[in-house]
């Protein structure tokens, strides 16, 4: 399980997703990187990590599970 919050996650992937700045978080600073050039995969990218998120499927840079809602 992952020290990072879901929380946190969720909210920059709503309001920043589509300059990957949930992934900066979460440390894939390799993907963070595509998303801002790439603009979130013009969107759909940023839609399909804030689905994953949601359900909790959404790990960090270690495969670690992020599911903890607690900020």
């Amino acid at each position: 399980m992952s020290e990072k919050s879901r929380l946190v996650v969720f909210l920059l992937c709503f309001f920043l997703g589509m300059f990957g700045v949930h992934r900066f978080y979460v440390g894939k600073i390799g993907t963070g990187v595509l998303m801002v050039i790439t603009l979130g995969g013009l969107g759909i990218w940023a839609l399909v990590d804030l689905i994953m998120i949601a359900i909790g499927s959404f790990s960090d840079k270690d495969g670690n599970k992020i599911t903890n809602w607690s900020a």
